[in-house]
């Protein structure tokens, strides 16, 4: 195998007190396939105030939302309103804009999650905005440890998110620590997180907040967990062009993304609105461009 490199998280607070640790996009790793972002949080108590992500927008992105513990209202511009529990997905696609807030419900207690976004293709990146959700996921358990599969497919079976890139996302808990070979596409390049626990890789040892990627070019991959690790496996084929990231928002230039900005910051139609935001809109930083 190649060299492992190991991309240490950074801590970003979602306000109320709440970190997250924020592992994709780095300096030292933008994307793993399409995955563009990843944050961990928790698990964490909501304290008495809760979780509350007030109205954003999105474009030209894919949010990804693996739920372990807790319970999050999902509402968006479209109208959907719809409460994840543990061990479900929810997928918003953005396209070419939409507005959504996060919510934990009065009395949820710990809270564990893993959110991701996922870049759209340039054919796709304006498509009309959508969401699923997603309850029931493929479920098995193999040599001592016990799988879901989040999205893509693996060894015959399929999740049933709707994607528009070729991707593999998996969550893998390790009861007893036995060793594990997971089988990989040479044409993927992968990355592994420890949620809780470590794994080794090739003799190399990750603990939980590192991302370990792998590269492509391997068929599989053997892991030896330790007893209470959970992990993601996070694989996609190479993003075939450069995205720009900036705030919430994912495009290919700086004047789409300054556009982008700029149609929020005015109250334009584009993204519509939360129903029952109460006003929550969150303010976007200032664009680092000058002239646009």
């Amino acid at each position: 195998m190649n060299a492992i490199e190991f991309v240490g998280a950074r801590i970003t607070d979602l306000g109320n007190g709440l970190q997250v640790r924020r592992l994709l996009p780095t300096r030292q790793r933008r994307m793993v396939g399409a995955w563009c972002f990843l944050d961990h949080a928790g698990p964490l108590e909501a304290g008495a105030g809760g979780m509350h992500v007030g109205a954003h927008p999105h474009t030209g992105l894919q949010t990804f939302t693996w739920l372990i513990e807790g319970e999050v209202l999902h509402r968006d511009s479209l109208g959907s309103e719809q409460l994840i529990r543990p061990g479900q997905v929810n997928l918003m696609t953005a396209g070419r804009g939409i507005v959504h807030t996060e919510d934990s419900l009065p009395g949820t207690g710990r809270l564990h999650l893993a959110q991701l976004w996922i870049a759209l293709p340039a054919s796709v990146a304006d498509c009309a905005p959508a969401f699923d959700h997603y309850p029931d996921l493929p479920c098995w358990d193999e040599s001592g440890c016990s799988f879901t599969l989040l999205a893509g497919d693996y060894c015959g079976r399929s999740a049933p998110a709707r994607l528009y890139s070729p991707l593999l996302g998996m969550d893998i808990c390790s009861g007893a620590g036995a060793p594990i070979d997971i089988a990989l596409r040479r044409d993927f390049e992968y990355a592994i997180l420890p949620l809780s626990g470590s794994v080794t890789i090739d003799g190399q040892t990750c603990a939980t907040d590192k991302l370990a990627y792998l590269g492509q070019g391997h068929s599989t991959v053997a892991l030896h967990p330790s007893a209470d690790c959970r992990m993601l496996l996070l694989g996609g084929e190479p993003f075939a062009t450069p995205v720009l990231m900036w705030w919430n928002f994912v495009g290919r230039d700086k004047a789409g993304i300054a556009a982008a900005q700029h149609a929020w910051e005015s109250g334009d139609a584009r993204f519509g609105r939360v129903n029952g935001d109460a006003g929550r809109r969150l303010v976007a930083p200032r664009l680092p461009w000058s002239g646009i």
